[in-house]
């Protein structure tokens, strides 16, 4: 009988649900339906389009945060209440982005032709007499390339150091504090080590080389290079070094054979993020490159033009001529070519660090 009595249990109990209720995908839909109605509204009734959008907004966040606490309960709710909140405040991180980049596209664009690219301004007596950029691209890639050539050998050698021989001794301790404070130093303070350097150097008062404006933004680069190579080598397994040693190989050949490559990827990236946030320095170079019309391709002699030094420069004279407003239409076109070269940089670290990352599997 107890056997009957138990299978009549098992056969008309039954599980507790382990899900409780949830909203469906049409309510949100729904909500941000009703939210635009009542922001169109708003504007319709006077407001500017910034207050009806906060309008909207309020109206969407309030209603779906309330909604899933009054249907899903108090977790849920709290849940979707903190997700709101994220999204929210991606998108006001957004907003100045997304309206730097629509102001730039929009006023460079119709100005990037293939003459405003290649020709230069030599022979030109005025700004708005037209010319281009090309001397100020090629000054911006010279530059930015010697500052490249100067910073990164030291910058990774150092980060070599750091990680595989100068582990907690005073040098290494030395260097790092270094590093942080040059870190912190403002560009144009670099700027000036760069004139002070060159003016005993060259014996000139005013010296104005294209060099000088490598060693101006090298030592911006540095500290982001050091940092990033460091932190790279740092992730590297230490099983890989030992095994390396266990089979008598000296240090330096397992660095250069086993550490090396397999951090290749991430130190790639750095360096390439370090050359584009230095592509866009303006304060170092006002005071070592000068003013050139034409392009300068040695960097020892003469002032060199880059591409940040041509936008603030030109637009500081723009009041000085009668042609100020057809200029200004061509400094945004030199403003969105550089913006072009810093995002071209970072699509080409990405490429690369997906490209030699190691490679895992089963």
């Amino acid at each position: 009988m107890s056997t009957t009595q138990s299978n009549d249990v098992t056969a008309t109990s039954t599980p507790a649900s382990l899900t409780g209720k949830t909203l469906s995908r049409a309510v949100p839909i729904g909500i941000a339906v009703v939210a635009v109605l009542v922001a169109g509204g708003a504007w319709l009734a006077g407001a500017s389009l910034p207050a009806a959008a906060v309008i909207g907004w309020l109206v969407f966040a309030v209603a779906y945060v309330g909604t899933s606490y009054a249907v899903e309960g108090r977790r849920k709710g709290a849940d979707t209440l903190a997700g709101t909140l994220m999204w929210t405040a991606f998108a006001l991180a957004m907003i100045p982005l997304v309206s730097l980049i629509v102001t730039v596209v929009s006023k460079g664009a119709p100005v990037l032709t293939y003459g405003f690219i290649n020709d230069d301004m030599s022979g030109l007596a005025l700004l708005g007499q037209g010319g281009g950029i090309y001397h100020a691209i090629m000054g911006t890639i010279m530059v930015t390339a010697l500052a490249a050539l100067i910073s990164v050998p030291i910058g990774v050698f150092t980060a070599i150091y750091l990680v595989e021989y100068g582990k907690g001794n005073k040098t290494s301790q030395v260097i790092t504090f270094l590093v942080d404070v040059m870190t912190g130093i403002p560009s144009i303070v670099a700027g000036l080590f760069a004139v002070a350097l060159f003016i005993v150097i060259t014996g000139d008062p005013l010296p104005r080389l294209g060099i000088g404006g490598a060693v101006a933004l090298s030592l911006l680069m540095l500290p982001t290079v050091i940092r990033s190579v460091e932190e790279m080598l740092k992730l590297v397994p230490d099983e890989l070094r030992e095994a390396s040693y266990a089979l008598g190989v000296p240090r330096w050949r397992t660095i250069v054979k086993v550490v090396l490559p397999t951090a290749v990827a991430g130190i790639v990236t750095g360096i390439t993020l370090a050359i584009a946030r230095v592509a866009g320095e303006t304060a170092p170079l006002l005071l070592i490159l000068g003013t050139a019309r034409e392009v300068n391709w040695n960097p020892f002699d003469g002032p060199v033009q880059t591409l940040p030094v041509f936008i603030f420069q030109s637009l500081s004279q723009t009041t000085h001529f009668k042609y100020g407003e057809i200029w200004t239409d061509r400094v945004w076109g030199a403003a969105l070519f550089l913006i072009i070269i810093v995002m071209a940089l970072n699509l080409i670290a990405r490429v690369i660090g997906k490209t030699f990352a190691p490679k895992t599997g089963r």
